[in-house]
């Protein structure tokens, strides 16, 4: 099995992590084994009725407990334990204290599951263990393939939704959460399909579909901030890692946390949007501040395609072209967000007129984005690739704005959901950052995924169906496992626990880097400290 590329500190550094976790993980089980078989005795041995009493009040303590820490995922500490500082468990794990293995058993599981699947992700993508093979379209598979999945989610997870709106208490369903998750599955799906297939026809569509979440972004973002006026640390911490969101979230973030205590004045709304305009003008339109402004994170963000063939740009080239291809449609969220009660109080007024009345005002408007969405589609959708990322950042809202309208046009059609690509959208993230390493292969370290993984060669269907069904899995397991470490290492508004847990981290992150370094240089130092033995070798 070749290795692709060096073993480098973070590597070693990541298995001087595991190690420990992996086996505190298994003291821990043992332990609970040895717990509930000294219980089970207990039951079985006589005993007096007093005793019984005891031991049964114990073991429905004890199965309430169970219950609700699998229910969460996640043993809940004691006050004692919560109020213990960060070194007070590091001590406590390195000395494989038994009472505080046991209270963090589901925890150091969850840590070992995931690092299980990070070795996977390892294997897949830095190892030649498994094979690769090239990609290929056929439009007639992929269209199967895509509307298949349409149908046997419409017959299988067709549901019909009955959620009252937060802001009326009444059933208008407008943009509700099933709707959007949806709305991120089956874009999804297809933008997984256009990375697997090569479909490169359909580009202009994937742009959309990213400037979508990107508007979700400013949209979800900005009703949480505004709705429930959080504004701790803990609760931006959680959103998506990948530089693009984290980016926009933060702006939105930002955006309403200056003077805050007005947000309920509409003109100071409509200020720090035109702000947010302005500031993005800037940084993305006038020459030279775009460099200027990220060239300190160019060691985060910096990026060169390892391919020798292609040509070599600066290493903002990247981040440049990703992040300004959407750089105005999370602010067209933020307003969409902010004016979403009102739309839904018109929607009211309309579902509460005379049905001739009501049909004809609803014929008139998908009448309209229909025409709004034909006329983009044949002047701007079907430029060619170069052409139509000049005009994206500008026009991407349309057809955005034209599936929200027909999507919510009647009662019906905006109370209903497939759950199926419900479930998928809500593992977006997951399976947009596992698809590079355990379905597609690149050959390369940090290389563009130009390859396949092929777990079953020469039969590309049956390979597709493995390695898309591990692949899904696995997705949704990490989905999983990081809500679960998240309940156990981020606290919700409680900035200063949070705190000292990240400066934990970094400690410990920056002990286990440099002892990583330090092994990587040690046959280094022998080799030339002894040249001659080593060379016989």
């Amino acid at each position: 099995m070749a290795i692709h590329g060096p073993l480098t500190p973070g590597q070693v550094s990541f298995l001087l992590g595991i190690i420990p976790t992996f086996l505190a993980w298994i003291y821990s089980e043992i332990l609970e084994y040895k717990k509930n078989t000294g219980l089970s005795k207990l039951f079985t041995g006589r005993h007096s009725d007093i005793n019984l009493v005891e031991l049964s009040n114990e073991a429905v303590k004890e199965d309430d407990r169970a219950v609700l820490l699998e229910g969460g995922g996640l043993q809940a500490a004691s006050p004692k334990a919560r109020s213990s500082s960060v070194t007070y468990h590091i001590v406590r794990f390195l000395l494989m204290d038994e009472t505080f293995l046991l209270e963090n058993r589901l925890t150091f599981r969850a840590m070992s599951e995931f690092c299980a699947l990070l070795v996977y992700f390892y294997l897949c993508d830095r190892t030649s263990l498994f094979g690769d093979s090239k990609k290929s379209y056929n439009r007639d598979l992929f269209l199967f393939l895509y509307f298949l999945l349409i149908i046997v989610s419409a017959i299988t997870s067709f549901k019909i939704h009955h959620d009252k709106s937060p802001f009326s208490g009444k059933s208008i369903l407008y943009l509700n959460r099933h709707q959007t998750e949806e709305w991120k599955g089956w874009m999804q799906v297809l933008f997984l399909m256009y990375h697997y297939f090569a479909a490169t026809e359909i580009y202009n569509a994937i742009r959309v579909f990213i400037a979508a979440y990107v508007w979700m972004t400013g949209f979800g973002n900005f009703s949480y901030y505004y709705v429930r006026k959080d504004f701790s640390l803990a609760s931006y911490t959680l959103y998506y890692i990948c530089p693009m969101h984290t980016l926009f979230t933060l702006m939105v973030y930002g955006a309403l946390v200056a003077f805050n205590k007005y947000n309920e004045n509409g003109k100071v709304i409509a200020a720090k949007f035109i702000a947010c305009f302005l500031v993005v003008i800037l940084i993305w339109e006038v020459p030279g501040v775009f460099d200027l402004v990220w060239s300190p994170f160019t060691f985060l963000l910096g990026y060169t395609d390892p391919d020798p063939s292609k040509p070599k740009y600066p290493l903002l080239h990247e981040w440049h072209f990703r992040s300004g291809l959407d750089r105005y449609i999370w602010i067209v969220g933020m307003i969409y967000a902010y004016y979403h009660p009102t739309v839904e109080r018109w929607m009211e007024k309309l579902e509460e007129t005379e049905p001739k009345r009501r049909i004809s005002i609803k014929t008139a408007i998908g009448i309209f984005f229909l025409t709004v969405g034909y006329l983009w589609l044949e002047y701007i959708y079907k430029l060619p690739k170069a052409s139509y990322n000049k005009y994206h950042p500008y026009t991407s809202w349309i057809p955005i704005t034209v599936y929200i309208c027909l999507r919510n046009l009647t009662q019906n059609f905006r109370g209903y959901s497939l759950t199926l690509f419900a479930w998928l959208g809500k593992i977006t993230l997951e399976t947009y950052i596992s698809q590079i390493h355990i379905w597609l292969r690149s050959g390369v370290p940090d290389g563009q995924p130009k390859l396949l993984l092929s777990l079953i060669p020469d039969y590309p269907l049956l390979n597709f169906m493995l390695t898309t069904s591990i692949y899904v899995a696995v997705s949704y397991r990490l989905f999983e496992l990081t809500n679960t470490l998240k309940t156990a290492f981020v606290p919700s508004k409680d900035d200063k626990r949070l705190m000292y847990n990240i400066i934990a981290a970094i400690v410990i992150s920056s002990i286990l880097y440099s002892l990583s370094f330090i092994f990587l240089r040690i046959p280094q130092m022998l080799v030339s400290i002894f040249p001659f033995q080593f060379h016989h070798v």
